[in-house]
């Protein structure tokens, strides 16, 4: 039997607690740390929402921390969370989001901390757009960039799409990011899923659609409803269920209106696993997307997915083996033509989902995840350079 790993204590500085996808992983991140000999604190910025992603990690034993910093330029904001990692006194920071890399690099250098960054989201080139605000978001990104590349010891890409476009902008040098996939500790009960549709009053019988993301531009809700709408003639017993909140929730709502009962805006769950036991086929028609968690989400509950061949997306799903990859950019004439034969071909759902939950297991578990990032923990403390992980 291998020896255990020595202990390592990682503080994780994120911006919020909210319901964003890096929010919420942080649970998963505890679910796996003590198999990698990881003791995970957190500690956040802003109070958003209520920090929904506070509840899990209680249940796991992490109470997370409330370093209140109002925005970027606040005055005393680096010597406050220099005073926070101080007292902690971890062998490792890791930042997630914005200002946690900023400020929370810069405090980690001043006490002579090792710091790494996760980067959640495909980086865009320069565009020339002359708004104020895609001036101020590009500035902030480039900040972030600096912050990375000068005061942590390494980057972690979440895949290698996001990863490319982010050496493409040329914010930082290929000997300092590496990608590491994310793994989720999730696993799906039949139950849960008949608990489910009796609650949102799907009969056992029905076949369910989800998409599980934000509502927001380019997610490809539109296209989703366009092939249920399209299908319906030929497959009644269709449902799209419709999990998220976001800025384009009433656009959203417009559009799945003339559906009727077949469409269902549930908001944001924290029972997402239990919505996928209902699923039948996941929906991600998405633009882009860096590592998207959903996916896993559905191969952990050995669900078949229809996603977009865009970002991180290739990485997670083997296209014909463990779902259906859309040409990019998405159609609602190909999402439609895809669907239409996975609604009719039961026992073909069922080995795409299989095949889905054994790659799964392979690769996407929270252990497989935490053993990745705990070989950059150890170069980083080791000063060694980076290794292929992913």
């Amino acid at each position: 039997m291998p020896a255990a790993p020595p202990p390592l204590r990682v503080h994780t500085l994120i911006d919020s607690l909210t319901w964003g996808g890096a929010e919420m992983l942080l649970a998963d991140l505890a679910a796996g740390a003590c198999s990698s000999g990881i003791e995970l604190s957190v500690g956040y910025m802003i109070e958003v929402d209520g920090s929904p992603a506070a509840g899990p990690l209680r249940e796991l034993g992490v109470e997370p921390e409330l370093v209140p910093v109002g925005r970027l330029l606040e005055v005393g904001a680096v010597p406050r969370l220099r005073r926070h990692l101080a007292l902690v006194a971890p062998d490792v920071v890791h930042t997630h989001l914005g200002m946690a890399d900023i400020l929370g690099s810069l405090a980690a250098r001043s006490l002579s901390l090792p710091a790494v960054s996760t980067i959640h989201l495909v980086a865009s080139q320069p565009t020339g757009r002359a708004s104020s605000e895609g001036a101020r978001g590009r500035a902030r990104q480039r900040l972030a960039a600096l912050a990375r590349r000068h005061a942590c010891a390494r980057v972690i890409a979440v895949s290698d799409a996001a990863r490319d476009a982010y050496l493409a902008t040329g914010w930082d040098r290929p000997d300092h990011v590496v990608t590491v996939h994310n793994g989720i500790a999730r696993a799906a009960e039949p139950a849960e899923g008949a608990r489910l549709r009796a609650e949102l009053g799907i009969a056992p019988g029905e076949l369910v659609l989800s998409t599980v993301t934000v509502l927001r531009p380019g997610k490809g809700h539109e296209l989703a409803i366009e092939a249920v709408r399209e299908l319906l003639p030929r497959f009644p017993e269709l449902r799209l269920l419709i999990l998220g909140d976001g800025p384009s929730r009433e656009e959203v709502e417009r559009l799945a209106r003339p559906l009727g009962d077949a469409a269902i805006l549930a908001g944001h769950r924290s029972d997402v696993m239990a919505a996928l036991a209902a699923t039948d086929v996941l929906l991600h028609p998405t633009r882009m997307d860096a590592f998207p968690t959903a996916l896993l989400e559905a191969a952990a509950a050995g669900v078949p997915v229809i996603a977009s061949a865009v970002g991180g997306i290739p990485e997670i799903v083997a296209d014909g083996r463990t779902g259906v990859l859309l040409a990019a950019p998405p159609t609602a004439a190909e999402l439609t033509q895809h669907l239409a034969l996975l609604l009719g071909d039961a026992a073909l759902r069922a080995e795409l989902g299989a095949r889905a939950r054994e790659r799964f297991m392979h690769e996407f578990t929270a252990e497989r995840w935490v053993a990745r990032l705990r070989l950059v923990y150890d170069d980083v403390l080791a000063g060694r350079g980076p290794r292929a992980l992913s």
